[in-house]
């Protein structure tokens, strides 16, 4: 049988380098592997569904998910994950605790953003901070033209504005314009510039409480199937599943030789095992049931946000071939 030529786009990340590499093989595909950036993937999956297999926005697929299905089908390998408690800025000069950010002004580069969605999470649990304590104003990091790439109605007690023409979210904060800035990415300014920093003055320390305490390490990114693919094809969201779990495994394997270290950062066999040791062996685990508790905290929230239009369930997201795993 001739294989499947499919394209796949994903982060550049150590997860997915031995898929890139070849060192691990998709059962059945012969994959033209495109390493790009989660905002270029997303804007193309989104706006063209570009790409056969490719990284997607948690928040995103779980709106066109909401509104009956979009041209992707969900694969339960979570190709980001990240703690947001450092996705918080503010204007230190003003805002000292999460509950002084009640009727202030915090910019987004888009509402919907996955990140954001765990930041208004993590305040409104655990701080008593709900979206619509906040004046949220829409605009890019650093470019003032960025688009929200999926159109949302938001519930009528949320108010969010546009920046102003040829202002992006970064400029207004460090202006003062606006008290807070939440993003996947740090606001683009200059290091030191005055009076800004982050809400959490120990956002490791911050979310290794909220772990601690909830058992949740926040999903950002899945991977998605092409539907018309996935139909003519069964097999393959299962083989995916397996060679992007295989791939992982090996990443993990290479981070923790002592041989010769495989990050350019120091005491990073010491942080594994810190990570291991609050978190579990499969500190970074794919698969549905082992996310569970997470996902159905990200929905609960993403609907109870406003911008899935119904309750979905973790099995709604993901093809049924990938809901159990096979054992030996």
């Amino acid at each position: 049988m001739a294989k499947l030529n499919l394209s796949v786009a994903v982060g550049p990340y150590d997860r997915t380098r031995p898929l890139i590499d070849g060192a691990v093989q998709i059962d059945g595909v012969d994959p033209t592997f495109m390493a790009l950036s989660p905002e270029e993937i997303f804007f193309r999956a989104l706006r063209h569904a570009e790409f056969d297999i490719c990284e997607l926005s948690l928040s995103s697929f779980t709106l066109k998910t909401a509104q009956g299905g979009g041209p992707y089908v969900g694969i339960p390998c979570f190709l980001s994950r990240a703690f947001r408690h450092n996705a918080i800025w503010v204007r230190t000069d003003r805002i000292k605790k999460p509950a002084d950010l009640k009727g202030r002004k915090v910019g987004v580069p888009e509402y919907q953003l996955t990140a954001n969605v765990w930041a208004r999470a993590l305040l409104e649990d655990d701080f008593g901070v709900k979206p619509s304590d906040i004046h949220w104003v829409r605009g890019g990091i650093a470019d003032a033209d960025r688009p929200e790439k999926i159109k949302i109605t938001l519930p009528g007690d949320v108010h969010l504005e546009d920046a102003p023409a040829g202002k992006s979210i970064s400029a207004l904060l460090a202006e003062g314009a606006i008290d807070g800035f939440i993003a996947p990415r740090p606001p683009a300014l200059p290091r030191n510039t005055p009076n800004v920093g982050w809400l959490f003055s120990d956002p490791v320390a911050a979310a290794q409480d909220y772990f601690k305490r909830t058992g949740v390490f926040p999903i950002m990114h899945i991977l998605g199937l092409r539907r018309s693919i996935a139909e003519q094809h069964p097999w393959l969201p299962a083989a995916l599943f397996k060679a992007f779990s295989k791939s992982k495994d090996v990443a993990l394997d290479l981070l923790t030789d002592p041989s010769a270290s495989k990050v350019t950062l120091p005491f990073m066999e010491e942080r594994v095992a810190e990570a291991r040791a609050m978190m579990g062996d499969d500190f970074w685990s794919y698969g549905l049931a082992a996310n569970r508790k997470t996902l159905e905290v990200f929905l609960k929230h993403h609907h109870g946000q406003g911008l899935s239009s119904r309750l979905v369930s973790p099995e709604d997201l993901f093809h049924p071939g990938t809901h159990e795993q096979f054992g030996i």
